[in-house]
């Protein structure tokens, strides 16, 4: 018999820290930010995500990406891919994200994340500079064709339910920061309008 309440978040109080992502951000000297990569398995995320950290990295950056793979190996290793699940997925890959601006870093994240709404949410968990939308766009008729790691074929199969495009919807941003088309650009160049568009709107400058 359980004779105590569970402790919820409601008896929680947030601690005030001395140190604030600001100055965190100033000794790395950089502005911290949070770049979303979404679009379908297999449109080049994790390609351009990597890419590009190594590009942010070599010029004096302090990065880490968080990759939709990785996460469901540690962090989500315990959730499917219902839509509650992957909800709940983005939900603590978002929380994780803001930890990462909280400490100066420019943290990339590479997920599906299917949903408009969770989208949203995420993007309500920075300030308006923290945060920028890349829709990584290709067709799915594409996607199938490279079809990189045999998902497609597996879900057309029967052998995966709930997968994106196939018996699980895609939501596409309506207003990107960033559109990035996979099927006529190649990753260095998405990279390359990745920093462009930083450069052009202050949020790549050293503090």
């Amino acid at each position: 018999m359980i004779e105590f309440a569970l402790r919820r978040a409601a008896d929680v109080r947030r601690q005030v820290l001395d140190i604030n992502k600001d100055a965190r951000a100033r000794q790395k000297l950089q502005k911290s930010l949070c770049l979303w990569l979404t679009g379908l398995s297999g449109a080049g995320k994790s390609t351009i995500a990597y890419r590009l950290e190594k590009q942010l990295f070599a010029s004096g950056r302090h990065t880490y990406v968080l990759d939709g793979d990785n996460i469901r190996q540690c962090l989500s290793r315990d959730l499917g891919f219902s839509e509650a699940e992957r909800v709940e997925n983005i939900r603590r890959t978002m929380e994780v994200a803001h930890l990462f601006v909280d400490a100066g870093l420019v943290v990339i994240v590479a997920f599906i994340s299917p949903y408009r709404a969770e989208r949203d949410l995420a993007r309500s968990r920075f300030e308006p500079d923290e945060f920028v939308e890349i829709h990584v766009d290709a067709s799915l008729e594409e996607c199938e064709r490279r079809d990189p790691k045999g998902l497609y074929s597996k879900a057309r199969r029967g052998e995966l339910v709930n997968f994106t495009g196939i018996d699980s919807a895609y939501e596409p941003p309506e207003a990107p920061e960033i559109r990035l088309n996979t099927v006529t650009k190649g990753p260095d160049e998405c990279v390359d309008l990745i920093l462009l568009y930083l450069d052009s709107n202050g949020q790549s400058q050293r503090l």
